[in-house]
């Protein structure tokens, strides 16, 4: 495994990459959301290997990323009037839209799906890579499967070390959560994985409104249209307990449950008030900052051997929808509601 910072020999490096790439291999490439394992999307057994080398179940389907909006002719049938505002408007960005794809496709990148989802990220580095290799990468998140999503390369690292050839560096992703994923395929559109982009600021800019399946019920029966959306997702080894109520509540009920074994992840103004270890996540008025640091703190609860992490949950609107997917599905739906107690 050999790690690749583009700013020295740029060239040479992006020459490694392309050759991985057009040979069917995997690579490791940043985004401004996670990182992704990243392969040619047009072929069916590099693909394959990025499933392979996940352990990600073959019913969840993979996101395509493109460097610019040429490219989506070879991948679907038709984009939307109103999809065009919102690609206007967020791309380059966090947002995925799902849209019907075109045959060439290999079902192995949609799951046997009649959509694809596309976005165009918003990370230099991604969109280097996309350009010099020519083609569109399918590319999930860069870790084994139901683990916490990378967002430095140490997190690839001690996921896929062994498993590929090249992770390219490109520092620390700016967001911290993956895409908002939206269906645009078929009206009423509908926010399928809530991220950064939310339902309002969609809304504003198509001046109508959109559904939302938040991902807060577990249901797993149900056809999988968007990654991250059916499996007990985002977990560490260690066991997330989510925690509803104010301040005083929180502490008392922290308190009450405190163990060497356990710790807390809370708001960025709680930080000097327990007996056990807290980590801080961000302060509550600003959910991209809360957003930003959930999997690196899921990851160091891992790192410190703790057994059992509290969360302290934001209260719960649009803005808010984000943290609150991702960090439900990392608890396995454990939610603990001191305010119905």
């Amino acid at each position: 495994m050999q790690i690749l910072t583009l700013h020295e020999q740029e060239e040479l490096e992006l020459q490694l990459i392309k050759q991985e790439l057009e040979s069917g291999g995997v690579v490791v490439i940043p985004t401004e959301t996670v990182y992704g394992l990243a392969a040619n999307a047009f072929n069916e057994q590099a693909v394959n290997k990025i499933f392979e080398v996940k352990g990600r179940p073959k019913d969840n389907p993979l996101i395509v990323h493109i460097s610019n909006v040429n490219m989506l002719n070879e991948l679907v049938q038709e984009v939307p009037a109103k999809a065009k505002k919102l690609m206007d408007k967020f791309w380059p960005g966090p947002l995925t839209l799902v849209m019907k794809k075109q045959d060439i496709l290999p079902d192995a990148v949609t799951c046997g799906l009649n959509t694809v989802g596309i976005r165009m990220p918003k990370h230099k580095l991604a969109l280097k890579i996309i350009e010099t290799v020519g083609f569109p990468l399918a590319a999930p998140s860069a870790n084994l499967s139901g683990r916490p999503s990378p967002t430095e390369v140490s997190h690839c690292v001690e996921d896929l070390g062994e498993k590929v050839n090249f992770i390219v560096d490109g520092g620390r992703c700016e967001v911290g959560v993956e895409s908002t994923v939206l269906l645009v395929a078929e009206e009423p559109f509908v926010i399928l994985r809530p991220g950064i982009i939310n339902q309002k600021q969609i809304e504003d800019v198509l001046q109508e409104k959109v559904l939302v399946n938040d991902g807060l019920q577990p249901k797993e029966d149900r056809i999988v249209k968007s990654p991250g959306v059916k499996y007990k997702h985002y977990a560490p080894k260690a066991e997330v307990l989510l925690i509803v109520g104010d301040f005083k509540e929180f502490k008392n009920y922290v308190e009450t449950e405190a163990d060497l074994k356990m710790c807390a992840m809370v708001f960025e103004n709680e930080m000097n008030n327990f007996s056990v270890k807290c980590f801080s996540y961000g302060k509550q008025s600003e959910p991209e900052s809360l957003a930003k640091n959930i999997f690196t703190i899921l990851r160091q609860v891992d790192k410190e051997n703790y057994k059992r992490v509290f969360v302290h949950m934001p209260k719960q609107n649009a803005e808010t929808l984000v943290i609150w997917n991702r960090l439900i599905r990392a608890a396995n739906f454990k939610l603990i509601n001191l305010n119905k107690r």
